[in-house]
């Protein structure tokens, strides 16, 4: 074989190689979509489902645990933990419940008119 055949042949098996190279990447990219637009897909179904908070009763501010706080709307882990120190302080001071109302929980950091409006149904006091 004469080197220009051999260089020839040489350049259609690279360009071969280049264009199965090209279509197994658009292959894979295709797939990467699709699976990626699955994923969102399922993602934005979970988010359109109505979020509902089942509670098997009101919840008291002045002994419930934190566990119980946290699945108030709005109130995390820190404003939970706030609540508790508070109501623990408040217990400290005087011989009474910290809490005798909603809006009594305005005294806390982080908890303003909005969040007791959201969270009122829930609460029960004692």
């Amino acid at each position: 074989m004469n080197h220009k055949s051999y260089l020839a042949q040489q350049l259609q098996t690279d360009t071969r190689q280049n264009r199965i190279q090209s279509f197994a990447f658009v292959i894979s990219v295709s797939v990467g979509i699709c699976l990626s637009m699955t994923f969102a897909a399922s993602s934005l179904s979970r988010l359109q489902q109505v979020c509902e908070i089942k509670l098997e009763g009101r919840i008291n501010p002045n002994d419930a645990p934190l566990a119980s706080l946290i699945r108030l709307p709005g109130i995390g882990i820190s404003r939970a933990e706030a609540i508790a120190a508070y109501r623990a302080n408040f217990t400290r001071q005087s011989n009474r419940p910290a809490f005798e109302t909603a809006d009594d929980l305005q005294k806390v950091k982080g908890i303003g008119p909005k969040t007791v409006q959201n969270i009122s149904q829930w609460l029960g006091f004692e």
